[in-house]
């Protein structure tokens, strides 16, 4: 219609729900061609990820040699809990921690403003725009390790068992990047926020066991503070024939309440923004 105003960048968002997916495309493939100029970097990406992996399965072995099961969960189902934790490694080196590690960045140096700027949702650029390709060999190598898990379990896979553990595998990752970004946003109050990512590191290193062998207090911290059991265990316990129907409606209650709650907590970051002319 002639004289008719132009649509809103919120119009045109909630006309292509699908437009989230077309931007991570587009950055993806921008990531993508990034990495390639440096092939070597494939090399030391697949070594590093070798010896985590031979670390892990010695260290495995070695209480397999002292008993026969470590807080009921057999050798096959602690591999399945490891091949999971790898498996998760992926998106977290490949989107989250590299998104949140330049948010952190650009709040310090006040160039955030480009992101502001830009007619998209704000949240959801800082958490697509930049991409590690060379990360993906974590998922491959813990998808490979999930594969000879699977195949040693005596129960084996079925097809709704396989549904719910990518659905658990789902909610586990949104958790991982509703926590990072809650604390990413803190820097938009403390300037130095560098030593997220070693805390982080150390923390997620504890997921290599099932929560549950660890004490009480601890297995808290690890399940609502530090979501590491939804993200790791509770898929593991969905492979294992070990997750009931009330723990996986906690792990999508959780997700769901963190994650409107880090929407909520990233608007209200943004209103202590200063920008680069503070």
């Amino acid at each position: 219609m002639a004289g008719a105003s132009a649509p809103t960048p919120q119009a045109r968002r909630r006309r292509e729900p699908l437009r989230p997916l077309r931007l991570f495309w587009i950055y993806f493939r921008i990531g993508a061609l990034n990495e390639l100029q440096y092939r070597a970097n494939l090399a030391v990406q697949v070594f590093q990820s070798l010896i985590a992996l031979g670390t892990g399965l010695a260290v495995l072995g070695l209480v397999y040699s002292q008993t026969t099961t470590l807080g009921g969960w057999t050798h096959a189902e602690l591999l399945a809990v490891m091949g999971v934790h790898i498996l998760m490694s992926g998106p977290i080196g490949v989107l989250i921690q590299p998104n949140m590690e330049r948010l952190m960045e650009d709040i310090r140096q006040g160039t955030l403003d480009f992101v502001l700027t830009k007619p998209e949702d704000a949240q959801t650029l800082i958490s697509i725009r930049e991409v590690r390709i060379w990360s993906t060999v974590d998922a491959i190598v813990g998808l490979s390790v999930l594969v000879f898990a699977v195949a040693q379990l005596q129960a084996g896979l079925g097809l709704v068992q396989a549904l719910v553990f990518v659905a658990a595998l789902l909610l586990g990752g949104l958790t991982i990047y509703c926590f990072w970004l809650i604390v990413t946003v803190g820097a938009f109050w403390v300037i130095r926020m560098d030593q997220i990512v070693e805390l982080f590191t150390g923390l997620y290193q504890s997921g290599r066991w099932p929560v549950t062998i660890y004490p009480g207090w601890l297995r808290i911290s690890l399940t609502y503070l530090v979501p590491i059991a939804f993200a790791v265990t509770v898929p593991a316990e969905a492979l294992t024939s070990r997750l009931t129907p009330e723990t996986l409606a906690l792990a999508f209650g959780f997700a769901v309440v963190v994650f409107a709650f880090t929407r909520w907590w990233w608007r209200f970051g943004l209103k202590h923004y200063g920008g680069a002319s503070a």
